[in-house]
């Protein structure tokens, strides 16, 4: 075993990602016994439903353009748990990562001990991942920390942290168990992000979400800005490779702006990445140099978010859990992919709206698809084939459509067959339902490669 999955092991062994505890007292103690790396330097807070990641890469992508050393978290993670703390846009190396484990561990040990005491749980794997994170942004330093919530917003471990931009993307049900069951009480909860001297930015939201957004950005006095009322998105051309933008963000207007990601959504992460680089830089009054806009941009990258991992055929993963992602990705699938046939891999975590991924999938895809493959990654927390196979039929797949395997060669090897079996050159394949299973089969196919 290597030091690194001595390290993950450890992590592992905590409560896993799924069992939340709705609780800030033992993040807010273990900053305090290590010195408040929270508050090292300043922070741009992400939550929403969807869109997350990617915009946190962008604007990560265009503080760099702008010289600044940034730290990003973001979870999950596709392959390596390192891949949740990046320096400079590169995962921490598994040095660092061990290293500076080792040194808060005895501290995360007093925080587990007088959790005990109380009769509460102790840390969770997100907690201690999250702690871990601050500690290695505090030890490197980074210039600004772009950090993302894991679940919600008021009492995600991330919100310790006291953010000088906070950003919300696209609020659509999901975890309704747990954050509420319409939009307006969803955005309640991510709200919570939103702290005294701070500065909101918003995607376009439901009414009832953006009716929480703004009366909580009046109650602070803090500066807002939302998607169309205060900046938008003017022009968007599909291009080779991806697609050439023209925003209008709060201070200029930019143009010529390549993005080498697909689809309308990335389009909106990137215009809402841009204003809250402009809040941050410049409290939305002052115009961003175009050149490093663009730069930043041009650099900016999303693994597992509809990202080609093969040619011929193409295969196509992305990471979409809910059915607004199901949808959103379907529209950019059908803009920037000439399929003619296609065929879908798909596995689901239990905690996620299997039944209404299975459907969205229906009414996107129908007329492309005659082939579904159903599977499932080495994720506990994953759906069996069998029971998906249930779930498809349900929802309207044809029992002769469907492929069950558990096996994730078998997967890749029926996919790939029923892709190239056409007469044309125009069939592919699209890896969805889970971040982990796409983490998996990336990595089988790059191994492969």
């Amino acid at each position: 075993m290597s030091e690194l999955q001595r390290v993950y092991a450890e992590l592992l062994a905590r409560a896993p990602e799924n069992k939340i505890e709705p609780r800030m007292e033992p993040m807010f103690r273990a900053m305090e016994i290590l010195g408040e790396p929270n508050k090292a330097c300043p922070v741009i807070h992400l939550t929403g439903t969807n869109g997350k990641t990617s915009t946190a890469r962008m604007i990560e992508s265009l503080l760099r353009a702008h010289d600044l050393r940034t730290g990003r978290y973001s979870s999950p993670h596709l392959i390596s748990v390192t891949e949740r703390i990046s320096i400079d846009g590169e995962p921490v190396d598994d040095e660092t990562f061990v290293r500076i484990w080792d040194e808060i561990s005895p501290y995360l040990d007093l925080v587990d001990a007088e959790l005990a005491e109380r009769g509460e749980n102790r840390l969770t794997y997100f907690e201690a991942v999250t702690i871990l994170g601050f500690a290695i942004f505090a030890d490197a330093p980074v210039d600004v920390l772009i950090l993302e919530v894991g679940l919600g917003g008021i009492t995600d471990a991330t919100n310790v942290a006291d953010a000088a931009v906070s950003v919300i993307t696209p609020i659509s049900l999901d975890h309704t168990d747990l954050l509420g069951d319409t939009p307006g009480l969803i955005a309640e909860e991510k709200v919570g992000i939103l702290k005294p001297g701070g500065y909101l930015i918003s995607a376009v939201q439901p009414v009832d979400a953006a009716d929480v957004l703004l009366a909580r950005a009046r109650e602070l006095e803090v500066p807002y800005g939302f998607e169309t009322l205060d900046f938008k998105l003017l022009e968007r051309k599909v291009a080779v490779g991806g697609q050439l933008l023209e925003i209008e963000g709060q201070a200029a207007r930019y143009d010529e702006i390549f993005l080498p990601l697909y689809g309308a959504h990335q389009a909106q992460n990137a215009t809402l990445a841009l204003a809250a680089v402009e809040a941050f830089l410049g409290g939305g009054e002052r115009e961003l140099n175009v050149e490093l806009v663009r730069q930043g941009f041009a650099d900016a990258t999303s693994p597992g978010r509809l990202e080609m991992v093969r040619s011929a055929p193409t295969v196509l993963v992305d990471a979409g859990h809910n059915p607004d992602g199901i949808r959103v990705t379907a529209q950019a699938v059908k803009e920037s992919f000439g399929f003619s046939r296609l065929v879908l891999m798909v596995g689901i975590l239990q905690e996620k709206d299997a039944a209404g991924m299975l459907y969205q999938l229906r009414e996107e895809y129908g007329d492309l698809v005659d082939d579904l493959c159903l599977t499932q990654s080495s994720s506990p927390r994953a759906i069996p084939a069998g029971e998906l196979a249930t779930l498809a039929v349900e929802a309207g797949w044809p029992e002769a459509d469907l492929h069950i395997t558990e096996d994730l060669e078998d997967a890749i090897e029926w996919s790939v067959g029923r892709a190239e079996a056409g007469d044309d050159l125009a069939g592919g394949v699209l890896v969805t339902g889970s971040i982990t299973l796409v983490g998996e089969i990336s990595l089988l196919l790059k191994g492969r490669e």
